[in-house]
């Protein structure tokens, strides 16, 4: 069968929506999981591969390499989102998924500090900064993947990339809610902490499988592939990018308080270990169910009004929230808490994928949604934790994380303001 004959078959051809929906979303479940698993088990791998004398140095180290490999992120951004707007959607959503299980793979068998001493930190900031490249490119590919397919439906079809995001909290929540309850501390510590990155592992092939069998959208079949999407983001969109970016803001920074919650709950607020996990399960589900009816909502009443009630209440309440949870240090009040920011977040987060997908034009989208989701997750969430961490040691009060989040709320409302005028309700 002749090329050109294969295109005709890729455009005419109806795409299944489940087929899509799963293969799309598989890539993003298994950067979540990991991302959420090694947040949750943070001072477990604190132990194992950064050991000092001060446990405090040690998360330091931890979140550190954590937030570092966000870095590269934005690389990868621009190297896999350019590929996908020249040569297409399909070839780096391949490429991204087989590097994230890369980086997994060197996790789960590295030995510890113990064993072959600084070897083992320095291969466990290579995994994390190859499992960061792969991320870059997973989001602005496959959600130009989804809503190029799906116009009519966007809002909703796009909220289940973060759906899956809830999904893969709540997954990794179940996880360390088992293990702390099966599992003594001793053994979570020497091995148990590795069966969840292991689990995560068994995503990816399933995911590649997949994605092998999909084509093209038409939109970007018949799209004139600009010589250099790159050069076009830089000269005539920035102001784009910096909309996409700042619509971004509050959301990448609430979900990474989240993963966020099992240290503070345990090393700040002195809660159980199990309290923690319960706080991130409940929180898990919450935007797994949440997430895609309110795109499905946002359909029928518009994204905009959404995102701005969310916002609004974001800043309005979210002080209160943790000066209720520092007061009053309970499991219930730390429930309560995690379960507001996240139900918030559901409801701002199902409507961001499509309105960045429409700031760009198809020959871009990609590479400047990814840019864009990219440098907002590097700056404002990767180093959420680290920065909450060293907020909370300069300042001396827990309430520092309330702070942060505000502040990032008014950026997120000042980019929707800007925007209004550039996308449809």
């Amino acid at each position: 069968m002749s090329t050109l004959t294969q295109s005709q078959e890729a455009i005419t051809a109806p795409p299944s929506l489940y087929k899509t929906l799963f293969a799309t979303c598989v890539g993003n479940a298994l950067e979540w999981f990991d991302i959420a698993v090694y947040g949750f088990f943070a001072s477990y791998i604190a132990q194992a591969f950064f050991p000092t004398e001060d446990p405090s140095v040690s998360l330091l180290l931890t979140f550190g390499s954590f937030g570092v490999s966000f870095l590269i992120r934005p690389l990868g951004a621009i190297v896999l989102g350019t590929w996908a707007d020249r040569v297409g959607r399909k070839k780096a959503l391949m490429m991204s998924i087989s590097l994230m299980m890369l980086g997994g793979i060197i996790i789960v068998v590295m030995p510890s500090y113990a064993t072959i001493g600084l070897t083992a930190p320095i291969l466990i900031l290579i995994a994390r900064l190859i499992q960061g490249f792969s991320a870059g490119g997973e989001f602005g590919s496959s959600t130009a993947f989804l809503v190029e397919h799906f116009p009519h439906r966007r809002a909703f079809i796009a909220s289940w990339q973060f759906a899956t995001q809830g999904a893969s909290t709540l997954l990794a929540s179940a996880f360390g809610l088992g293990l702390t309850h099966w599992l003594s501390e001793p053994q979570i510590q020497a091995w148990g902490w590795r069966i969840p990155f292991a689990f995560g592992l068994l995503i990816g092939p399933v995911g590649l499988y997949i994605r092998r069998h999909l084509h093209e959208p038409d939109s970007f079949i018949k799209q004139d592939k600009a010589a250099s999407p790159l050069r076009t983001l830089a000269g005539q969109q920035k102001s784009l990018l910096l909309l996409a970016i700042g619509l971004m803001v509050i959301s990448t920074a609430i979900n990474y308080m989240l993963n966020y919650v099992p240290t503070y709950a345990t090393k700040t607020l002195h809660l159980p270990g199990s309290a923690a996990f319960s706080a991130t399960l409940m929180a898990g589900v919450i935007l797994t169910v949440v997430t895609p009816l309110m795109g499905l909502w946002a359909e029928k009443v518009g994204r905009r009004r959404l995102m701005w009630s969310a916002l609004l209440l974001l800043i309005l309440t979210i002080y209160p929230g943790f000066l209720l949870v520092v007061s009053h240090t309970t499991p219930a009040t730390l429930l309560l808490l995690v379960g507001w920011m996240a139900l918030l977040k559901s409801v701002y987060f199902s409507t961001v994928p499509s309105m960045m997908a429409d700031l760009f034009p198809v020959g871009t989208r990609a590479s400047g949604m990814a840019i864009s989701y990219n440098v907002a997750v590097t700056v404002f969430g990767g180093f959420a934790p680290l920065i909450c961490t060293l907020l909370i040691t300069a300042t001396g009060t827990r309430l520092a994380p309330s702070y942060y989040l505000m502040l990032l709320a008014l950026i997120s409302g000042w980019a929707l303001y800007k925007s209004q005028s550039r996308l449809k309700n």
